[in-house]
């Protein structure tokens, strides 16, 4: 079977989807969650790790945490701008303070920072607080 690689957000398994189904509500096979669910989703190490490396649809991570107010100022554009990317990208955070370990493996100086994986690598960063246009404009 053809098709774009997605990682499950909730349970880490490796899917598939026609290329033409993504903006279709796609499922995780083995749990059932939403593979392109329209919103900001909060995410832990191993399951980034892996949908970083694996999926064929753009991830962009918000690297975020809970005491930086620029953080908090975003963290509601990031999720209008989920919504408006949903057949396109998938929108993640992660939460530095939780996962401290991010900062050292993606030389992270300063946050909110985001970052666009595509096809297992690092394709695009971008660190400051955005708006939702904004967001939209630099995924593309």
């Amino acid at each position: 079977m053809t098709g774009k690689k997605l990682t499950c957000l909730d349970c880490g398994q490796t899917n598939r989807v026609p290329e033409d189904r993504l903006n279709a509500g796609p499922k995780c096979g083995t749990c059932g969650t939403a593979l392109m669910p329209g919103k900001a989703i909060e995410v832990d190490w191993t399951t980034l790790q892996k949908a970083a490396r694996t999926d064929d649809v753009p991830l962009i991570v918000d690297f975020w945490a809970p005491w930086c107010g620029p953080c908090r100022m975003m963290g509601p554009e990031f999720s209008k701008a989920a919504d408006t990317l949903k057949s396109r990208a998938r929108l993640v955070k992660l939460n530095t303070q939780d996962f401290p370990q991010s900062g050292q493996t993606y030389g992270i100086r300063g946050i909110p920072t985001m970052i666009r994986f595509e096809q297992g690598r690092e394709d695009a960063r971008q660190s400051g607080a955005m708006r939702a246009e904004q967001i939209v404009n630099w995924v593309g």
